[in-house]
């Protein structure tokens, strides 16, 4: 469970059959996604989410493939209403292409039949002996893609056609002249995989930058409230030394010093600053984090669904710049302020 936990919602950490994949690259379940919808803001780093309701997010394929698997992995450790999905006797085998439970003589019918095919079918016990990182990555699928031409749905697909961007069974790659150039769909889903690993590569050298931003702001921040708290301290300690009668006075100071504070707007622009730096890296992480898991565990199908919508994403960090480390800020002039109090 410790080893899955990102397939959860990253609002309210629940596990949800209809995760969305945001443009931050962070993914939400629909709850969270119209609790913050007025917001306007993701919950994690605080980047804008559009207020219609044709929100630009797609469906995170990935994770919703692995929570159904673990899902079936729980029920198989669990061993509870394990039964052939044929005859509805006690299972055996689980076979990951049919996505059934098999008894014994079930089985063998399969093997029978389904020799030449790539279906693999494994003993429930060895499952249950195994982890669950061996048997997500033994349901890992390579194929099962389906034809973009909705009549074909049948067909076997492995050509991918450059020019409209979409896998192509045999039937529509000869009789369409239109689409060309070709290649094999297993290749098309390698480069698209590599494209996402350099993307991640080239933006973990550019997080460095990020890192080194954020902790100087945060430093600034943390200054600039040393500053304004140090002041309120004093005027506290100095105005509890005096009598009754100059209590007037405190308040005054402290109002005087307030009003400094809202004038050196520069501790907002701050802390500003340093929210949306903090939600840039939690945006490169989440597609570091992304990229990772697609490269470890995503079949081929959901790449080809997922990859376009994650480059975009990863292209838009690639983009951003690092704001520029400012000088250290002095506080508002608290020259009258000292003055006061020395008059005291």
């Amino acid at each position: 469970e410790d080893d899955f936990q990102f397939t959860l919602c990253e609002g309210c950490r629940q596990e949800s059959p209809n995760l969305k994949l945001l443009t931050c690259l962070h993914t939400l379940c629909p709850g969270c996604l119209s609790k913050n919808k007025p917001l306007g803001q993701c919950p994690v780093c605080q980047t804008a989410i559009p207020q219609a309701s044709d929100m630009p997010d797609t469906d995170n394929l990935l994770f919703a493939s692995l929570q159904a698997r673990l899902k079936v992995y729980k029920k198989i450790v669990d061993g509870v209403d394990l039964f052939c999905d044929n005859c509805k006797k006690a299972s055996e085998f689980w076979c990951s292409e049919c996505e059934e439970f098999l008894c014994t003589k079930c089985f063998q019918t399969h093997q029978r039949y389904l020799k030449r095919e790539s279906h693999e079918a494994k003993r429930v016990m060895d499952i249950r002996a195994g982890s669950a990182k061996d048997f997500i990555k033994g349901t890992r699928r390579t194929g099962h893609f389906s034809c973009s031409n909705p009549t074909h749905k049948s067909q076997t697909v492995s050509i991918y056609c450059r020019k409209c961007e979409k896998p192509l069974c045999c039937l529509c790659a000869m009789l369409d002249s239109q689409h060309a150039p070709f290649c094999d769909i297993h290749s098309e889903t390698q480069r698209r995989q590599e494209e996402l690993g350099i993307m991640s590569q080239e933006l973990k050298q550019k997080r460095s930058s990020f890192e080194a931003t954020y902790v100087a702001l945060q430093d600034e921040a943390v200054r600039l409230e040393q500053v304004q708290q140090e002041m309120r301290e004093l005027i506290r300690q100095r105005v509890e030394q005096l009598v009754r009668l100059i209590r007037q006075e405190e308040e005054e100071l402290l109002g005087l010093v307030e009003a400094q504070q809202e004038q050196g707007r520069q501790e907002v622009e701050v802390v500003r600053e340093l929210q949306r730096v903090e939600g840039v890296l939690r945006r490169m992480e989440a597609g570091e984090r992304l990229v990772e898991k697609m490269s470890l565990y995503a079949t081929e199908q959901e790449v080809m669904d997922m990859q376009p919508f994650i480059k975009d994403s990863l292209e838009q960090l690639q983009q951003l710049q690092p704001p520029a480390t400012r000088d250290q800020a002095q506080p508002g002039d608290l020259a009258e302020c000292r003055a006061r109090l020395q008059a005291l």
